[in-house]
């Protein structure tokens, strides 16, 4: 089992290596049959395979950011997407580069030819590696073992729209018995367990862990704050050493100096886009340009953000929480565009330069749902240990409209796991997600009602609160 397991992996890290070797290969063709005659002194062979390599190692760079051999892991048609922008940047980062050696600009239509080329040529590739992938790995037979029907049923239904990978072909409550439970995992090739207790989850590990059985599990906060641990040698007695405290000083430093240089270079090209979006804004309906909302940052502090407005002047006058649905008839026609493509978003670059948010980090929630969730899910405040963010982790990974405690979860395993690179990733995972549709989602409207009905029934609280206190 183990053998073919390796088999299969083989044939899959070929396939990649294939593909790198075709785009390689005709950028080499492109290099040497055209743009290399450019240059006032030509290249030996060492020169020119030096050009190729670099080429190649960018390449390779760029597909294992945006996961562009994620095939399998990744729908085909993300594949295609990711493997396209992929070679959008090396394409033109490689012709800057060889129009800096030549000296000048060079006629960019080989270039050009050459993108057209490579995307058609990812595209047969992705599609042929996905069937590869299929035969290779043919979806497991899975079940389900569940302690909270709830978020097992919103699981279930997640993985139902990848029957590609996954096949739930039974499910079993906590509650039949550990015995009868190990008794039908056994009958499986994975077993998810979600939102099961402690105790009995980690007695379910270790069987599936001595029988081999592939274990998907829904992490709990604590699993997520344990796996950000050091290992502490100093003893023959293994320790792990959670610090708790958010970011170190250094990191702090590195990260807000990162902030500082990104959004100082970002306001220059955004500033001409920035000046069109508020025209727009203003010529639709005379109203105010921009739209300030408190949030919560670091440690719980209070600001303003600022945004683009993209909704109908006093959208929530009455006060009350409304978040954005699909089809939301207060969003006008300029604001569906700009939040389309994230303009909205542009004037947080000003937040970003103040100190109030960060460029990558949680997304700052507004003061009455920070208060809202808290009661639900009292852990909600751990995500404040580091400065909210314009983009982050949970915004990349999860949607607009995916539940609280999983964007906690997700917020937590940015922080517990922090590292300059990683904030380097994210921000060029940004760029992927921008026009994918699903990162932009609205909630729909039962939830949007029952956060609103939650929000007001929150703020009659302080009202009265208030009187009593009177």
């Amino acid at each position: 089992m183990k053998k073919a397991a390796e088999v299969k992996k083989t044939v899959m890290f070929l396939s990649t290596l294939v593909i790198l070797a075709i785009h390689t290969g005709m950028f080499w063709f492109v290099w040497d049959s055209y743009y290399s005659s450019f240059l006032d002194v030509p290249f030996v062979v060492k020169g020119n395979l030096l050009v190729v390599a670099i080429y190649a190692v960018l390449l390779y760079a760029f597909s294992l950011i945006y996961g562009a051999y994620k095939v399998g892991y990744f729908k085909t048609s993300e594949v295609v997407y990711s493997q396209s922008l992929s070679l959008l940047f090396v394409n033109f980062i490689t012709y800057c580069q060889i129009s800096l050696i030549a000296g000048h600009l060079l006629p960019p239509g080989y270039m050009l030819l050459l993108t057209v080329a490579d995307i058609v040529a990812a595209a047969l590739w992705s599609f042929a590696g996905s069937r590869l992938y299929v035969r290779l790995y043919p979806p497991r037979e899975m079940i389900i073992v569940y302690g909270g029907n709830r978020n097992a049923t919103d699981l279930v239904y997640k993985m139902s729209n990848r029957a590609d990978k996954y096949r739930i072909c039974a499910s079993i409550s906590i509650e039949e018995g550990l015995d009868v439970v190990k008794q039908e995992i056994s009958k499986y090739e994975s077993v998810i367990i979600c939102d099961v207790k402690t105790e009995m989850r980690n007695k379910l590990v270790k069987f599936c862990f001595e029988h081999s059985i592939r274990t998907y599990i829904t992490p709990k906060i604590s699993d997520i704050i344990i796996r950000g641990a050091d290992d502490i040698n100093l003893f023959d007695t293994p320790l792990l050493l959670c610090r708790n405290h958010g970011l170190t000083m250094e990191q702090r430093f590195f990260k807000r100096a990162l902030d500082l240089v990104l959004a100082g270079i970002a306001m220059i090209p955004a500033a001409p886009i920035m000046l069109v979006v508020a025209a727009a804004i203003k010529l639709y309906d005379g109203g105010p340009v921009l739209f300030k909302q408190k949030r919560c940052t670091l440690n719980g502090k209070v600001f303003e953000i600022c945004k683009f407005r993209s909704m109908i002047v006093d959208a929530e006058k009455d006060g009350r929480a409304r978040p954005a649905t699909e089809d939301d008839p207060r969003i006008t026609p300029v604001g569906r565009v700009i939040r389309k493509l994230r303009l909205d978003e542009l004037p947080q670059l000003l937040n970003i330069l103040s100190g109030d948010m960060s460029i990558v980090g949680p997304r700052p929630e507004r003061v009455e749902h920070v208060e809202q969730y808290t009661k639900e899910i009292p852990e909600f405040p751990f995500r404040l240990k580091v400065k909210g963010g314009l983009t982050g982790y949970a915004q990349i990974v999860g949607k607009y409209n995916t539940t609280a405690y999983d964007k906690l979860k997700l917020d937590l395993m940015y922080i517990e796991n922090y590292s300059f690179l990683m904030d380097l990733k994210l921000i060029m995972m940004t760029i992927k997600i921008m026009f994918m549709k699903e990162s932009t989602e609205g909630f729909n409207q039962q939830a949007s009602a029952r956060i609103s009905e939650e929000t007001a029934g929150l703020m009659q609280d302080k009202e009265s609160d208030a009187g009593d206190k009177q």
